[in-house]
């Protein structure tokens, strides 16, 4: 079958076929279900969650005010059911009352949202060899979308999938590569853009550049509308910025977290990470961009055509930058203060249309206008000694040339390292305080350029070795603290400090909520809720295991619940030697709660 095609499949095919099994607990009537529109997924109903952060504009925001500041605490367990083996770092989906959970190794599962009771259960048919090809890191499946009567996701063999959302059976399905050829890897699955299936993926080297593309694809029949590279191709704008490197050796930019989107302007907002080396002496040379690596790309939604793009990093550590973009129309007025580096054309106070948040993993916010991708102010949240400056006029990143690699065996001292600062795990926007709550973390690391690693030892609890990237890291809790976690609320008018939560475990992904609440869970199983203005812990609970999904809040009959997953996610593992005392178990579980009948 050839990348693109596309097969539609009756329920009855599908057993023929082989790919997957739906078993269905407790059939759904399709008579019932009422499809899922644009217009719906643009302005969801406040007890849905019908998009990986709730609406395309990436707010990780429930409008739902029944769990307040003042009952939280009254706040119980009603279900839990265990998720399938493997990582998890799933986002629910809920519709009319079913949760959709997307889960390892391609299985997702439709879940009674009120009694945990299972409706189906799609496990995909996966070739023996596929990981060996696509990474274990394809095994995680943090989302999946919904639209019209369909469950839409990437799978880990790289095809696009259909499912009925009512059965789970397969409706249609189309190639994207042959993953023995081409193999890309689908850690994070899609969102809806105007009726279209909107896809990244990260491209390793074994992939080529070919897999180093953002796909759109039609929700409804999966037919490829089309594809965008985040390579700057030969010939093309841009590749005069690889310094001479052949096209076959421009990997691994890849856009492995799910875009935002803006439908008045028509835009998707994607994010790209490092390249293949990090280091760019050994790729074209030190002062070379190598577009569009770290970058945000503002995509015609109709065509996939480039309309701007703002690098935020020439990186050489792979501090990618492919997290999620928050879109917001808000007053601008950055306080000097406050902000490190503001472009001067400001007219404090002005209403724009930006685009902002922590899109990397150097922990800098950056607020940019997304209808033109102007720079309009940034500044780090935590520690970082990579970007020496940022010209305000320009938006132009200068990076710290004492912490750049020129030579092999060469050792520099960086904060953060690769898993943050900021890492996959989501921040949340309330507009209750027109602020941002970015979960993240105080880390560094000794690296060292290389591409000769010592296979005679294993790493040590504080040690990764990247082939990838040609670096060896050591890494540790950043100088002047001992807490690796944080959780900052940041101000998106003037990027303001308004409160800093500190504690010693990682901090995860999080949710905000109309009741003035943020929720959000650690790598020591503590899930908690606190008070978006003051930061004050107002609940807590002990969960057991990892907090490695992503919280969301929805409501069914007028009663409004909180679900998170937990489980073995990967960021999980990366701080337990950091951390050594933390001991939580590794148990893959979804959570709901409520407040008391």
């Amino acid at each position: 079958m050839r990348p693109g095609s596309v097969t539609l499949l009756s329920a009855g095919a599908i057993a023929v076929f082989g790919l997957a099994t739906a078993a269905s607990a407790r059939a759904q009537s399709a008579d019932d279900f009422t499809p899922v529109t644009d217009e719906m997924l643009e302005n969801p109903a406040d007890g849905d969650w019908l998009t990986w952060r709730r609406t395309p504009n990436s707010w990780g925001y429930s409008p739902l005010d029944q769990i307040d500041r003042q009952n939280v605490g009254n706040l119980r367990m009603v279900w839990t059911r265990a998720l399938a083996t493997g990582r998890q770092e799933g986002t629910p989906l809920v519709y009319d009352g079913v949760l959709y959970m997307p889960q390892s190794d391609d299985v997702i599962e439709a879940i009674d949202a009120v009694t945990g009771d299972l409706h189906w259960s799609y496990r995909r048919d996966l070739p023996d060899d596929v990981y060996d090809f696509v990474g274990e890191n394809a095994r995680t499946n943090r989302n999946v979308a919904i639209y019209d009567r369909l469950i839409v996701n990437t799978t880990d063999d790289d095809f696009a999938i259909g499912l009925d959302a009512t059965t789970g059976e397969v409706v249609w399905e189309t190639q994207i590569f042959d993953y023995r050829l081409n193999p890309a890897g689908h850690s994070a699955g899609p969102i809806i853009a105007d009726g279209k299936m909107i896809s990244g993926r990260s491209c390793r080297p074994k992939g080529g550049p070919e897999t180093c593309v953002v796909i759109a694809h039609d929700a409804r029949t999966g037919e490829e509308i089309w594809r965008r590279s985040t390579v700057a191709l030969p010939g093309e704008p841009g590749d005069e910025t690889w310094g001479g490197v052949p096209y076959e050796r421009r990997v691994h930019v890849g856009s492995w977290m799910p875009a935002s989107y803006d439908p008045e302007l028509g835009l998707l907002y994607q994010g790209t990470s490092v390249t293949s080396p990090a280091p760019k002496f050994m790729l074209g040379g030190v002062d070379n961009t190598h577009l569009y690596h770290n970058s945000t790309l503002a995509l015609d939604v109709q065509t996939g055509e480039i309309r701007w793009h703002y690098q935020h990093l020439n990186d050489h550590w792979d501090l990618d930058h492919p997290f999620e973009r928050i879109l917001v129309d808000t007053a601008v007025a950055p306080d000097p203060s406050e902000v490190s580096w503001i472009n001067p054309r400001i007219q404090p106070g002005e209403t724009r249309k930006v685009l902002t948040g922590v899109p990397g993993k150097s922990g800098v916010v950056y607020t940019l206008d997304r209808e033109t991708g102007e720079f309009l102010w940034a500044t780090p949240t935590v520690g970082q000694n990579v970007i020496r400056s940022i010209d305000g006029a320009t938006g132009a990143v200068s990076t710290n040339s004492e912490v750049v690699f020129t030579q092999p065996g060469q050792e520099v001292f960086t904060c953060p390292t690769w898993n943050g600062g900021k890492d996959w795990e989501a921040g949340a926007y309330s507009p209750l305080t027109n602020t941002m709550y970015m979960p993240l973390r105080n880390t560094c690391a000794r690296m060292m350029a290389t591409t000769e690693f010592d296979r005679t030892r294993p790493n040590d609890a504080n040690e990764s070795r990247a082939d990838i990237y040609a670096i060896a890291y050591r890494h540790q809790i950043a100088p002047g603290t001992d807490d690796v976690g944080t959780v900052r609320a940041i101000s998106a008018e003037t990027g303001e400090t308004e409160w800093l939560y500190e504690q010693r475990a990682a901090t995860m992904s999080l949710v905000a909520t109309g009741g003035g609440l943020l929720f959000g869970g650690d790598v020591n199983g503590r899930f908690r809720a606190l008070d978006q203005i003051t930061g004050d812990v107002l609940w807590e609970i002990n969960l057991g295991s990892p907090v490695s999904g992503f919280p969301i809040s929805f409501a069914v009959d007028g009663r409004q619940y909180v679900a998170v997953g937990t489980g073995s996610g990967g960021t999980a593992s990366h701080f337990m030697g950091l951390t050594p005392e933390l001991r939580p178990s590794s148990g893959n579980n979804l959570f709901v709660f409520a407040l008391p009948d």
